[in-house]
């Protein structure tokens, strides 16, 4: 299994939210190139971003910050956070992006998504983030009437590989992730799930590990220090 520790973007610093809640932001630092390169020190060779700002409201804030990253570690980086339209796309390819995450636009413009798909291939993974079993957009503010799951298996369906699916619930809230969601979505043939949201427990790394979970993103467990990330990259391997 994969581990991608992850850096969210926020006012070019790094923070983390508890449940996607805006209102509750905790800055971790401001030169998010200095983490990555700590991470990648402990044996990262994968990335997380999101660009917050550009989740909530579609504009390119941490553009220079992605950058900055990219130039400085030479990791797998895939990105995620407002982009909704091919020249963003463009735009994060060009600066070395590995893939990148389509969430909103996923679910408010299927047609979109499936142009992409056929375009870009592997480099554009969905990012589906769930409230209570629905798909949360725009920075997880709303919540539309779409299951997640059927969501998931409607994505595979038009060539999608990649899916990180998030239980905005569990999200740097340090309680666990939701094991029996990915349990079920590791029985979804043809498609990786990279499990995000509340990761705080080797247990649950292993777990994850052993239902075929293609990779696990692990955030707040790791800036807090209740998990070390060096011993995580390493049970993901074993």
């Amino acid at each position: 299994m994969d581990i991608y520790p992850a850096i969210d973007l926020k006012n070019k610093q790094a923070v983390r939210l508890t449940q996607g809640d805006y209102n509750k932001v905790e800055i971790f630092g401001d030169s998010p190139a200095a983490f990555a390169k700590e991470f990648a020190e402990k044996g990262a060779k994968f990335l997380h971003v999101v660009d917050l700002d550009g989740a909530k409201d579609g504009e390119l804030s941490n553009y220079d910050a992605i950058k900055e990253i990219l130039s400085d570690t030479d990791m797998f980086i895939e990105v995620g956070g407002g982009i909704r339209d091919e020249k963003r796309i463009e735009s994060y390819l060009s600066i070395g992006v590995g893939r990148v995450i389509l969430g909103t636009a996923a679910l408010n413009n299927f047609a979109f998504l499936l142009q992409m798909v056929k375009k870009y291939g592997d480099k554009i993974a969905v990012g589906v983030d769930a409230k209570d079993g629905f798909v949360a957009t725009d920075g997880w503010l709303n919540v539309s009437k779409v299951d997640s799951v059927e969501f998931c298996r409607r994505v595979r369906d038009i060539g999608v590989k990649s899916v990180i699916y998030t239980d905005i619930s569990k999200d740097g809230a340090m309680q666990g992730t939701n094991l029996e969601i990915y349990k079920t979505l590791s029985e979804i043939k043809g498609l990786d799930i990279t499990a995000s949201g509340g990761i705080s427990s080797m247990s649950e790394i292993t777990a994850l590990k052993n239902m075929g979970t293609k990779a696990a993103i692990v955030g707040k467990a790791i800036y807090l220090g209740a998990l070390d990330l060096s011993e995580v990259i390493k049970t993901a391997k074993l």
